[in-house]
């Protein structure tokens, strides 16, 4: 029996990955609960994916579990409002994405931002760190606060 513990089916690999990517979101930021954890990755990756070029957040969700990918590929298709969006990511600010996470996740704007930093610690961990180089490139300044310290003091090209 110890042959069906291997990742020998894709759905399955992909829900423990998933399921290892929120137990280390909820550990990190301290959370009370799975859904919590839940919440407050899709809100951030939500947010994320309205910020960056559509391109760069087409490739962060192929690297990403499905249940997670979604929340990032259904900001890049979504039709409201994407004309002006479209190509390059919305314009806004560090207190722009903290509003942002914190009504998506449903707290306040000092918690988003600390579960905002848990996930991006995730993430750095889980996503190709060509990836995350790129990301950080294109955030601003003040998002990039945000990141890992390796990562947010990559300067902008």
């Amino acid at each position: 029996m110890s042959e069906e513990q291997g990742p020998t089916h894709a759905e399955e690999s992909g829900t423990m990955r998933h399921d290892e990517l929120i137990a280390k979101v909820r550990e990190r930021a301290e959370l009370p609960d799975r859904s919590s954890a839940e919440r407050a990755t899709r809100a951030v990756l939500s947010t994320l994916a309205e910020r960056i070029p559509d391109g760069l957040a087409d490739h962060l969700a192929a690297q990403l579990p499905a249940q997670l990918a979604e929340s990032v590929r259904e900001r890049v298709s979504s039709p409201a409002g994407s004309d002006e969006r479209r190509g390059s990511g919305e314009r806004f600010d560090l207190t722009a994405f903290a509003g942002r996470v914190a009504w998506r996740a449903g707290v306040p704007e000092d918690a988003a931002l600390r579960e905002a930093v848990a996930v991006f610690e995730v993430l750095d961990a889980a996503v190709a760190p060509e990836e995350m180089e790129k990301l950080a490139r294109v955030l601003p300044t003040d998002i990039r606060t945000l990141l890992p310290v390796a990562r947010a003091d990559i300067t902008e090209t």
